[in-house]
């Protein structure tokens, strides 16, 4: 007989969503920072709690859905994010970008070698949003010592 018991917890990641005072801008900053691709705009018809856009990073089928919402963004800046992979090769360009746009960028904070480079920037409404070089597993590799336990 098979187990029917429904499966407690997440299969993963569903979507982000911010709230945001400028749907315009928000787009360009997914657009051209993180390469996103609009999918769906309500426009004035609603079928939340205000206009939204959808978006995909990444390639299909693991993209990560980003959603964004019109309203009051106005968040007291913190150190909670949301961290994006990217290449190595590309923080250069990434960086140029972000300044190209105006974006605050955060000082990085200190890294253990193997751990993986980040870039950190705010948008308009204070997000603070993390591009990562790393995994986790280089990151728990790296964090790991350097001698095995006895």
């Amino acid at each position: 007989m098979a187990d029917t018991t429904p499966r407690i917890g997440s299969s993963g990641l569903s979507h982000v969503t911010f709230i945001v005072t400028d749907l315009d801008r928000m787009q360009t900053i997914l657009t051209r920072v993180l390469g996103a691709v609009r999918v769906y705009d309500s426009g004035a018809e609603t079928f939340s709690l205000s206009e939204e856009r959808f978006f995909l990073v990444g390639d299909e089928p693991t993209a990560t859905w980003v959603a964004i919402m019109q309203g009051d963004g106005g968040l007291p800046r913190s150190y909670n994010h949301v961290a994006f992979q990217v290449d190595a090769g590309a923080l250069d360009e990434l960086r140029r970008v972000i300044d190209s746009l105006g974006l605050e960028q955060r000082p990085p904070r200190s890294r253990v070698a193997g751990e993986g480079e980040s870039i950190y920037f705010y948008d308009d409404d204070a997000h603070l949003f993390e591009l990562h070089t790393g995994s986790l597993r280089e990151r728990l590799s790296a964090y790991a010592p350097a001698t095995p336990p006895r």
